[in-house]
């Protein structure tokens, strides 16, 4: 099913104003946060998954927020750029999912296990819906902000061509530091 540019206007944050465009996905919807040209090469860019643990209910079992705030921030301060919000919650498996996740990693399980033992993969995210609003916003080639690798091979194969990865490392802190350690050692993930 082929996305479709649905509404949108401007939205004043504390990083300046932004431009939300919404997209549907059949029933689902997803935003674009554009700020300035980006129907250009090189897009400072982030593709980001929904959080409502952590970027609402103020969670520290991770560190979504703080990274999302901080794309915000350099997009802000690069003049230019776009978030891609993706209703993909807990690395695609949903919210319920991701709460038994929680409940395995309370028992002493890995993150990457946890999604394993509910019959997941570790990561079920697509970024064909990413590489789709991509296209349709003129974005030629981005600099993602992104500590995941599977992201840039996600975009790649969506025809969306990564000039450079852009560390994204916010910090960890004691609830998220072994959460955060599993995805550098079992995904790959950076830390910089």
């Amino acid at each position: 099913m082929a996305i479709v540019r649905y509404a949108q206007s401007t939205l004043p944050t504390e990083y300046g104003d932004f431009r939300i465009v919404v997209y549907r996905d059949g029933t689902d919807e997803h935003v674009a946060m554009v700020r300035g040209d980006v129907e250009r090469q090189e897009v400072l860019a982030r593709v980001h998954s929904s959080c409502l643990t952590g970027e609402t209910l103020g969670s520290l079992r991770c560190d979504c927020k703080a990274q999302l705030d901080l794309a915000m921030a350099r997009i802000a301060e690069a003049g230019a750029g776009v978030i891609l919000y993706l209703l993909q919650e807990g690395r695609g498996i949903g919210l319920g999912n991701k709460i038994k996740a929680y409940a395995l990693q309370d028992q002493g399980v890995d993150t990457v296990d946890a999604n394993v033992e509910l019959g997941f993969d570790p990561d079920q995210r697509s970024y064909r819906l990413a590489g789709d609003m991509l296209k349709d916003l003129g974005v030629g080639s981005v600099a993602l902000m992104t500590n995941n690798p599977k992201k840039v091979e996600g975009l790649a194969a969506e025809g969306i061509e990564v000039v450079k990865q852009v560390p994204h490392w916010v910090g960890e802190n004691q609830t998220n530091k072994d959460y955060l350690q599993a995805k550098r050692r079992r995904m790959g993930h950076l830390k910089e």
